[in-house]
């Protein structure tokens, strides 16, 4: 258990140092791709779709 431990700290570890060095001009690069992802017309036709079909598999089994 100690070892699956400090693995796990390590790789938190790296993925900080990582992400310090990229700085913030690579996180807001990010953000926008994520917005411009999430915004895009099929994927929240896709939500709309998911969110329908979510509300009715709970009236369902209500």
């Amino acid at each position: 258990m100690r070892s699956k431990t400090f693995w796990t700290l390590a790789a938190i570890a790296v993925a900080y140092i990582l992400g310090a060095r990229a700085g913030r001009g690579r996180y807001e690069q990010l953000t926008e791709v994520f917005t411009s992802f999430w915004n895009a017309p099929d994927v929240k036709k896709a939500r709309k779709k998911a969110k329908v079909q979510a509300e009715k598999t709970r009236k369902r089994l209500s």
